[in-house]
């Protein structure tokens, strides 16, 4: 499948400010504001403390970044972190370049954080951004990048708020969940609620993220990481996935809440945003090996838009982390879907 050429967005031109020569000149607020937001599946607006990373060129504009549900405000390294989870892509001089622009991220907000609600949705991820943007004094934001959970907030942002974003790119991400993936995504968060009720729960949240480790990753990437034969060790054997799967398990035990996997889990599959609402030129990037989005849905999504849109194919062999692990790929992409469109300042 060949994607259909770029298409340049005209703007008008504004004046760009010189760029940061060093990283003491770039800014960073990392903190807490309140705001005040109606939840999907509530009744009154309740007011929600939004945890947030603003960092970048100061007076630069705004790039909102977001990623998975285990994704966090910390999308690339600064004062008080040395590594961030999107790091190659978002720093000094990388594809996001935060000597140009500056970059805003949030925690993604549970439940519990909007007082008396079942379930948190994607609607409600994008009003905390809408809101944040208005407390922060951005006004509108240069671009909204997403990828896998954070690019369904970036399209309900986009239907909801049109008037705060120019652009949009969107990462392994639709405008609703695959039923097979959502099918994969009850089996996990069954797993977890039965490890609840036993009493078992680590066990249980670090199966769920096994599982899930297999829906991530693709076909091809497994045969060539674990085709050796299995191990006799402790009275049985072992399979060459089953520690790569154990090590995912306990690591993910160590910095996840069970009860933020179920919500966030299942605010994926709640996920269903009219395509058609979204008039913010876009720019798609799919992965042929990704089984959670295929490209079928991505292809239903670019021809559903109501504005224009296009659709980046990035041939990998990581399914749906290809986002996380396609880093020299994707860069150029980002470079140019970023590049498309002039911001304010």
């Amino acid at each position: 499948m060949s994607a259909e050429p770029l298409k340049v967005i005209s703007l008008p031109e504004v004046a760009v400010p010189a760029a940061p020569r060093c990283a003491a000149d770039l800014t960073e607020q990392r903190g807490t504001r309140r705001v005040s937001l109606k939840p999907k599946y509530g009744s009154d607006s309740v007011a929600v403390d939004v945890r947030y990373l603003w960092c970048g060129a100061p007076h630069a504009p705004t790039v909102i970044v977001q990623g998975g549900i285990s994704a966090d405000r910390d999308v690339c390294a600064g004062r008080e972190r040395a590594a961030g989870w999107w790091q190659d892509l978002v720093g000094q001089g990388a594809a996001i370049d935060l000597a140009a622009c500056r970059v805003l991220s949030i925690d993604w907000l549970v439940p519990a954080d909007l007082g008396d609600v079942a379930s948190v949705s994607s609607e409600d991820q994008a009003a905390a951004l809408a809101a944040l943007v208005d407390e922060l004094g951005i006004g509108r934001v240069h671009a909204f990048v997403g990828s896998s959970y954070g690019a369904m907030t970036g399209l309900a942002f986009a239907a909801l708020y049109p008037e705060k974003l120019k652009s949009l790119v969107l990462l392994a991400g639709a405008h609703r969940p695959h039923p097979l993936a959502t099918a994969q995504r009850s089996v996990q968060r069954g797993i977890v609620r039965l490890g609840i009720a036993s009493g078992r729960t680590d066990e249980a949240l670090a199966l769920a993220r096994q599982l899930a480790m297999t829906t991530y990753r693709g076909s091809e990437e497994f045969s060539r990481r674990f085709a050796a034969g299995p191990e006799l060790r402790e009275g049985r054997f072992h399979f060459p996935v089953e520690d790569y799967l154990e090590h995912a398990g306990r690591r993910f035990v160590e910095r996840f809440e069970p009860e933020r996997f179920l919500a966030l889990s299942e605010s994926i599959d709640l996920h269903d945003i009219s395509p058609e609402c979204v008039s913010t030129p876009t720019t798609l990037v799919g992965f042929p090996s990704d089984r959670l989005v295929p490209l079928a849905d991505l292809c239903e999504l670019q021809r559903r838009l109501g504005g224009t849109a296009t659709l980046e194919v990035v041939d990998s062999p990581y399914g749906h982390d290809a986002f996380l692990k396609e880093t020299v790929q994707l860069a150029p992409v980002l470079r140019h879907a970023l590049n498309d469109c002039r911001g304010d300042r």
